[in-house]
């Protein structure tokens, strides 16, 4: 038999408790114990949890800083949710939720790519700036839009909705700063997990595979990948669409969890981008569970804080402050690693103790 590399084990064990977590939060779904509070960020942390991937995809293995994440989600988010509510009377729920997370999906990646191949230029704080302005720039086109639909067709207009010229039966569909409404609420933890579950192992293939691998050598020496003759370019679209792709995901899973998708600074705005970032720093760059892991926490942590209301921030602040020291202070990381407290510790002893059983 052969043996699995240590990427592959800490995937499967990663996978492990995200399968052992769904069952328990099944069964206290099932018996009562589980709040409604509790139900209502479900799907939010897969969602964040699917862009924190992409991102980290992006950050952590081909080394460039991106803050336009949380535009390739709202990209996603609303290209996936125009689709639902345009052909809510026409297509059963089932296929048009499929064909809604393919058009987001595809959406998010065509963006990526477009705005890759002028980005990708550039490097450092600018390629941040850029990115950053991007997503800016797509929230704030959303949030002037008007769209609608009748038997003529699409309209679309930037100054108000009698201005859409439709025929009275028609309907609007994007309106402006209030976004759209009534889109089916489709999303459901058990695809919501099916989705991050699938992610983690399409960038787990990707990585291993030989462009994941010449996307790492790119990231470690640019110059010598150009000296073997690496096409840096192409290596480095492959891998910032992919990255855009799965944000477009965890975009779709949002719109389809809520009646109201509004592009707002919370929702898809520079808070946004910046708390993703937060995921995959405090998660480990290049460490996919991590950033899982991270998404998980800090997204259900100021919920579970909001009844000590004066003090839930400063809370909030302080694990944040923990987390970091933990993951990065040099000190705390040569005491984990010398009393066996780093991951890879942990996966030795639980194959020491498999060989034992």
């Amino acid at each position: 038999m052969k043996k699995l590399n240590k990427s592959t084990q800490k995937l499967l064990i990663t996978i492990s408790v995200i399968v052992v977590l769904y069952i328990i939060i099944g069964i206290m779904d099932g018996t009562g114990n589980l709040s409604s509070l509790m139900k209502g960020l479900l799907v939010p942390v897969c969602a964040y949890s699917l862009v924190a991937v992409g991102l980290n995809l992006c950050v952590g293995y081909l080394g460039e800083l991106s803050l336009g994440h949380a535009g390739f989600m709202c990209v996603g988010a609303f290209a996936s949710a125009f689709f639902s509510k345009t052909f809510v009377d026409i297509i059963p729920d089932g296929p048009r939720f499929l064909l809604a997370l393919i058009i987001g999906t595809v959406s998010a990646a065509l963006f990526g790519f477009l705005i890759a191949i002028p980005v990708l230029r550039l490097s450092g704080d600018y390629l941040a700036i850029v990115t950053l302005a991007f997503g800016e720039i797509i929230k704030n086109v959303i949030t002037v839009l008007y769209v609608g639909v009748d038997s003529n067709g699409v309209h679309a207009s930037i100054k108000d909705m009698m201005s859409l010229g439709m025929e009275p039966t028609g309907k609007v569909i994007l309106n402006g700063a209030q976004g759209i409404t009534g889109t089916p609420r489709q999303s459901t933890f058990t695809i919501s997990v099916i989705l991050l579950v699938l992610a983690l192992v399409v960038v787990h293939n990707f990585v291993n595979s030989r462009t994941g691998r010449a996307v790492m050598a790119i990231r470690d020496n640019q110059i010598a990948a150009e000296t073997v003759g690496l096409p840096i370019v192409k290596y480095k679209l492959i891998a910032f669409t992919l990255s855009a792709a799965i944000a477009g995901v965890g975009g779709v899973l949002y719109a389809h969890n809520i009646n109201m998708l509004v592009a707002n600074t919370n929702n898809f705005g520079y808070n946004m981008s910046i708390m993703i970032l937060v995921y995959v720093v405090l998660g480990g760059i290049g460490n996919m569970s991590g950033s899982v892991i991270a998404a998980v926490v800090l997204t259900l942590l100021p919920e579970l804080l909001r009844e000590l209301q004066t003090y839930r921030m400063l809370i909030y602040s302080i694990v944040l402050i923990l987390l970091m020291l933990v993951n990065w202070a040099p000190s705390i990381l040569e005491f984990r690693r010398k009393h066996g407290l780093t991951t890879s510790a942990f996966v030795e002893r639980f194959k020491k103790t498999k060989e034992v059983q």
